[in-house]
């Protein structure tokens, strides 16, 4: 059986929604995305100093946070296709379940219940925002779920959309499943175990099927 199943949030809903610009994508965590950013094009005029600068780049993300979280709350932000069938079926063998991600903690959260429901919330474990001072492409938060849940890195299978997920998962000793999206479709995902569009509809022939998953994790 596959020791535990986790999905990052961009696998979970449309990275198209999120509207990040594809070079933003090679950085891990929302401030780290800002400073790379303003590090690229230059920072406002008077943010001359660190300090200044941090303080910037934390309002700024506490807005985007919040504003993240309204979207969720209003219904705006759907589910990719399959992930609840997957996710149920998970539920349904006993497998744990996991969210590993860069985002803000609370918004993750508010993401899942909002999204999935709180039955099936309560069924996840969540890492997320900074509960590791390296974000992804470093493997650290997969090494901490690793370590917090006693997992077995090599029966853990990991649902990723992006190139710095599929690094971090596999340095992590993991087995990785990468779901495409419009934003890294032409990313590098040579080290993934398995690549495809989306987890879809399994009737529709094509899905990705909890077995499928289940065979990966013993591979």
């Amino acid at each position: 059986m596959v020791s535990w199943l986790t999905l990052s949030v961009t696998a979970i809903v449309p990275v198209s929604t999120l509207r990040l610009k594809k070079r933003e994508l090679t950085v891990g965590g929302g401030k780290e995305r800002m400073t790379a950013h303003w590090n690229k094009v230059g920072w406002p005029l008077g943010y001359d100093s660190d300090a200044k600068r941090q303080d910037l780049v934390r309002e700024l993300h506490m807005l985007k946070t919040n504003l993240f979280m309204n979207y969720i709350e209003e219904g705006k932000l759907p589910l990719r296709p399959g992930v609840l069938r997957v996710v149920d079926a998970a539920i349904a063998a006993g497998v744990p379940l996991g969210v590993c991600s860069t985002s803000n903690d609370k918004a993750v959260r508010t993401l899942v219940r909002v999204l999935m429901g709180e039955e099936r919330m309560s069924h996840f474990q969540i890492f997320a925002g900074d509960v590791v001072p390296k974000k992804k492409p470093w493997p650290d938060i997969y090494l901490l779920a690793k370590e917090q849940m006693g997992l077995d890195a090599g029966r853990t299978v990991v649902i990723e959309d992006s190139h710095i997920g599929l690094t971090a998962a596999k340095a992590a000793g993991m087995k990785c499943l990468v779901t495409k999206s419009s934003y890294t479709a032409n990313e590098d995902f040579m080290a993934a175990d398995r690549v495809v569009e989306e987890l879809g509809k399994e009737e529709a022939g094509g899905g990705v099927s909890f077995k499928d998953l289940e065979a990966l994790g013993l591979s």
